[in-house]
């Protein structure tokens, strides 16, 4: 078993309400046993551009743990497997740099690294792991979509986010008699939306495990307006599409592709098949802002107590993962295997469809 004097730690991918409280209790958890903790800034970034480490003591992280964001900065654009590089003309190519990092840890004395991230950022601590770098990963996701855990920190604040939004829409939506449309995030799983919309009390909720029909949609608005309801309140997952149809991608600048624009999709189509008054409305990254939820702390709290124990025990290549009622370690491989999506005859659907909520199907 490998002695351990030094780890490090960092956070990957998107930011997540919960983050900070994470890396605190990395950091009291392994200062107990007499290690020190360094953390890696933008992901991989403060190795791959100045090769730096920032220490991290008890100072560094007193009161952090009902904070949003993370101190060490993250970013989705420094994959080590495949990083971008400029050349001279300003063509941009994508090189292998997961040694580099390997070596850096190993220049600076790192004797295990905990990862904090999402399928993508656990998939590269995944990578090197099989290299020869003591990996144990934290899942960290808003979308609750790693099957290898029951929940992901971040979900529930979302979550709440989510409804307190489609709360404040009741009121403006039957002020002005329109339907509102609100899109929320989850990529290719409608967690948040399928949650927020039944704590929301929407009336129609499309995810991307159940493609929609347009004229299902219309004819549950039309029945509300026909019921003297004169306003109606469609919650979308971002990865949500039509029956025959597929995810909508939007390019941004720099040349990658994003799920996003299907609230102006969904409007546009309620619009011209009721002839409603319709208004969309994009959440986005307010789901990913503010500090966590009482809940969302705890269970960050335990993950980052749960990452230490298992480093101290030379568990690595694991994730930690709530397993009701406790925080477990599984093999990070099986971790990133496959993604966790609703199951169309879970309870969440039974109780959408048991109240009377158009899935579109």
């Amino acid at each position: 078993m490998t002695e351990i004097r030094r780890i490090a730690v960092n956070t990957g991918g998107g930011d997540a309400p919960g983050l900070n409280a994470v890396i605190r209790a990395v950091v009291l958890a392994a200062e107990r046993l007499g290690w020190e903790v360094f953390g890696i800034t933008d992901s991989y970034d403060g190795l791959l551009r100045e090769d730096q480490l920032v220490r991290l003591d008890r100072k560094a992280v007193r009161g952090i743990t009902h904070l949003g964001g993370t101190i060490l900065g993250t970013t989705n654009r420094g994959n080590p497997l495949k990083y971008p590089v400029t050349d001279a003309s300003g063509r941009v190519t994508f090189v292998d740099r997961s040694q580099d990092v390997v070596d850096a840890l190993t220049r600076h004395r790192i004797d295990a690294l905990i990862a904090i991230g999402g399928d993508g950022s656990l998939d590269i601590a995944h990578q090197l792991s099989k290299k020869g770098v003591n990996v144990v990963g934290v899942p960290k996701t808003i979308d609750n979509d790693l099957a290898a855990t029951e929940l992901t920190f971040g979900f529930t604040t979302a979550v709440e986010t989510a409804t307190d939004a489609i709360d404040k829409l009741h009121s403006t939506a039957e002020a002005h008699e329109r339907v509102m449309v609100v899109e929320l995030m989850g990529r290719n799983a409608g967690w948040i939306a399928l949650h927020a919309g039944l704590a929301g009390t929407a009336d129609v909720i499309l995810i991307p495990e159940i493609p929609y029909h347009l004229d299902v949609v219309c004819e549950k608005i039309e029945r509300r307006y026909a019921d003297g309801r004169n306003f109606a309140i469609v919650v979308v997952a971002e990865g949500a599409y039509a029956v025959g149809g597929e995810p909508l991608f939007k390019q941004t600048r720099d040349g990658q592709q994003r799920l996003g624009g299907m609230a102006e999709v969904v409007a546009r189509e309620i619009n011209e098949g009721t002839g409603r008054e319709t208004r969309e409305l994009v959440l986005g990254h307010l789901q990913r802002g503010g500090g966590p939820n009482a809940y969302d702390r705890l269970l960050a709290l335990r993950f980052g107590a749960a990452a230490v124990r298992l480093v101290q025990e030379g568990a690595f290549g694991t994730m930690v993962a709530l397993d009701p009622p406790d925080v477990i370690g599984v093999p990070l491989g099986d971790a990133i295997a496959r993604l966790k999506t609703v199951p169309v005859d879970g309870d969440e659907v039974r109780t959408a469809r048991a109240m009377g909520i158009c899935l579109g199907d």
